[in-house]
Parts: C-alpha cells; sequence; structure tokens
C-alpha cells in the first residue's frame, strides 16, 4: 500500500498533502452490466415458485405482481439514481443517509451490514455450489464439505480478483451478465415459439388468467415479496458511482436501460415457464427452470443448472465490488477502522475493505443454513431503502440548491 500513480487510483494534491483518490473506470455499459448482473442472480430461476403459490395458482395474478415489483423497482432506482448524481460518492446508501439523516443513522447502517451484506455473499456462494455440483451427482446431494470448500474457494477468488483490478472485475461481470442474459433468452425464446404453436391447454391457461381463486391481502404481499426478492440488487450502480463516468447522466441512463430490460425478460421467462408447465407443477418444483429445461430440452438438460451457477456467479461479483466500496467509503468517514480505507496503488482497488468484507463471509459459511442467511438479509435490507429514500425527501428540503442533474420528477436528461 504506497501513495504513487497508477492505471486505477489517481493522486490530488491540495497544499501539499497527498490524497488517493479512486478513478473514473466505469461507462455506461459496464453500469448496465453491473445492475443487470446484480438483480439477475438465482430469482428468476427459483422465485416463481413462491409468487405462484402466494397468488393461489392465479396465473394472472402472479403475472402482474411480477410487473408491479419491477415497477416499484424501478421507482426505487430512480430515487437512487438521484442521489447518486448529486452525491456522486463511493458507499452508495452509507454516503446518502448520512449526508441525509446524519451520522448516528450511517454507523448504524455501516455496522449492520458489515455483518448482513456479506452474510447475503456467503447464501449467494452456498447457492452457487449447490448449482455448479448438481449435474455431477444427479439426484443424490453433494457432500456438505464440498460445497463449503468450493463456496469459499469462489469467495476468494472473486475478492482476490476485485481487489486486483476494476477493470478486471467490470469485464467479468460483462462476461457473466451476457451468458446468463443468454440463458434467460433460450427460455423466453423457446416460450415464445412454444405458444406460438398454439396448443389449446396452454392457449387456455392465458385466456382465463384470472379464473382461478383471487388471493387475500397477505398472500399478495408474500407474493409481493418474492417478487422484489428476485429484483434485488437494483441499488448496486450507487456503491460506484464515484467510478462512474460522467456519473450525472450515466447513472440515470444505465437505470432505465437495465431494469426496464430485466422487468421484459423476467415476464417473457415467466410466460415461457406457463407455457410449458402447469401452476401445479411449478408450484411442486424446487428450481422451475431446471424442471422447464428436463420437459423442452432434456438432452442437454444440464446446460439449466450450469447457468444458473453462471447467474449466480455474476451476482456474487457484483455483490463483492460494491461491498468492499462500501467498507471503503465507511472507513473513510471514520465509522470503520483506518485501515480499511488505503487504497493499494498497484492493484487499483480498496484492496483492505475487499479482504476485510470476505473474511466476514468467509465466517458465514461455516453455518450453510441459507434460509436463516437470507432471511437475516432481507429485512435488513428493505429497512435501509427505505431509510435511504427518506433521506431523499430530507434532502429535497433541507439543501433545495443542491445541484442535482437528474431529479425523480420533471426531469430532462
Amino acid at each position: 500500500m504506497g501513495k504513487g500513480k497508477s492505471d486505477d487510483a489517481k493522486v490530488v494534491k491540495r497544499k501539499g498533502n497527498t490524497k488517493m483518490q479512486l478513478k473514473r473506470n466505469i461507462g455506461y455499459f459496464d453500469g448496465v452490466s453491473f445492475i443487470i448482473g446484480s438483480i439477475v442472480g438465482a430469482g428468476i430461476f427459483v422465485s416463481p415458485t413462491g409468487v405462484l403459490k402466494h397468488s393461489l395458482l392465479n396465473v394472472g395474478v402472479a403475472l402482474v405482481i411480477w410487473t408491479a415489483s419491477g415497477l416499484v423497482s424501478l421507482m426505487g432506482s430512480l430515487c437512487y439514481a438521484e442521489l447518486g448524481t448529486a452525491l456522486p460518492f463511493s458507499g452508495g446508501e452509507y454516503s446518502h443517509i448520512k449526508r441525509g439523516l446524519g451520522s448516528l443513522p450511517a454507523f448504524v447502517f455501516i455496522w449492520t451490514s458489515v455483518f448482513t451484506k456479506p452474510a447475503s455473499n456467503a447464501a449467494r456462494a452456498l447457492l452457487f455450489a449447490e448449482y455448479a455440483t448438481q449435474p455431477f451427482y444427479g439426484v443424490c446431494p453433494a457432500p456438505e464439505v464440498l460445497k463449503k470448500c468450493l463456496a469459499l474457494a469462489v469467495l476468494w477468488s472473486l475478492g482476490i480478483l476485485n481487489g486486483r483490478s476494476v477493470k478486471m472485475a467490470a469485464w467479468v461481470q460483462t462476461v457473466f451478465t451476457l451468458l446468463k442474459m443468454m440463458a434467460l433468452s433460450v427460455i423466453a425464446v423457446s416460450g415464445i415459439v412454444l405458444l406460438a404453436g398454439g396448443r389449446k391447454e396452454t392457449l387456455a391457461r392465458f385466456e382465463d388468467m384470472f379464473s382461478s381463486e383471487m388471493p387475500n391481502v397477505s398472500q399478495i404481499a408474500e407474493a409481493f415479496f418474492q417478487g422484489l426478492y428476485a429484483y434485488g440488487g437494483w441499488w448496486s450502480l450507487n456503491y460506484m458511482a464515484e467510478e462512474m463516468k460522467n456519473p450525472s447522466r450515466n447513472i440515470p441512463l444505465t437505470v432505465m436501460t437495465a431494469v426496464p430490460a430485466v422487468i421484459v425478460f423476467y415476464l417473457l421467462v415467466n410466460i415461457s415457464y406457463l407455457t410449458v408447465l402447469t401452476p401445479k407443477e411449478i408450484v411442486s418444483s424446487v428450481a422451475v427452470a431446471v424442471t422447464w429445461a428436463d420437459r423442452v430440452i432434456p438432452s442437454v438438460a444440464w446446460i439449466i443448472p450450469l447457468s444458473v451457477a453462471v447467474s449466480i456467479f455474476g451476482a456474487l461479483n457484483s455483490s463483492m465490488f460494491t461491498l468492499g466500496r462500501l467498507s471503503y467509503a465507511g472507513s473513510q468517514a471514520g465509522h470503520l477502522p483506518v485501515l480499511i480505507s488505503m487504497l493499494n496503488v498497484h492493484t487499483c482497488t480498496p484492496a483492505p475493505a475487499m479482504i476485510f468484507s470476505t473474511t466476514i463471509a468467509s465466517i458465514f459459511i461455516i453455518p450453510s443454513d441459507l434460509l436463516m442467511l437470507t432471511n437475516y438479509f432481507g429485512f435488513s435490507a428493505w429497512l435501509m431503502i427505505g431509510l435511504t429514500c427518506a433521506s431523499l425527501i430530507v434532502l429535497r428540503y433541507r439543501e433545495p440548491n443542491l445541484h442535482r442533474p437528474y431529479k425523480v420528477i420533471g426531469n430532462k436528461l
């Protein structure tokens, strides 16, 4: 760790002092890849079961909930875009909460995130190991020790990668985003082709989509939560705002490209599932995409578990990238040990922050309880999103003259 010139960090001299800063290396397409890569994890391959189940097998209600979940996520991402363009600093929600609500809520946020976000990464790594080993063990479960070792290997491989180069991490993110979108395209296009075939039972399923029993309010809320889980990750871009090229323009454009694209793909994929499988078959399936593949492409069905693993790998890479920036920002503000805010000029990233967050995630691998880890992260994530949106409102009133290149309402790009 030293101070000098590199391709990914820049040095600013002020009154004889030398200050290290991250360089703006992330462009529009990199940003789109990070957002799509963060959102599209395992959710679209698993969550259709939960949404349809809580919708009481009502196809119309389920599709409406998928659309509504996407629109809520889009509105949230546009709120974050305003904050990201007005306050283009590393740390995402932490930086916004600190500016809008003060140091105490920011302190609570950073220390909560120190554990919840690595727990989420541990859950993703374990889920990756589950799907990556499935083709080799068939119907038999893979040994727990093997899955834990593979999860740890993936965590540290990505930790080292993100500690080496921003450009390399962005390149890996772009490649894995393209791979996962190719997998979703196969499912979506296959569904359109089969639907165009005009099987009577399939067409009847969509013609009478609202004919099944209607769910009550609590059931709709449960289904809505499942849909929001599948869209989780739209907030990731703000963590790297300090490294975005031309953030005042690229942040909102990136959001307006990535999130609507995911909404369209999710709807097409769900229609494809419903074209091939009945609602009861979807609800009884542990992994809907795998069941779909067994029915449509049985000779190469192993591609889908592999695609799920690729998708989770990309989402994990994006999450680890953003978590390093969060720890870095918290340390710069004095809410975490100062060592974490150091930059390695030879590797272009906050390497100590990456080591810190990866180590905590590794500890969470030990219990390997996916449900516990997911629940632990889910509640706190939405609580922090609420606080961030509250800081947007507070800043609108408290700092009306703050330069806002983009506003959620009444803005022209």
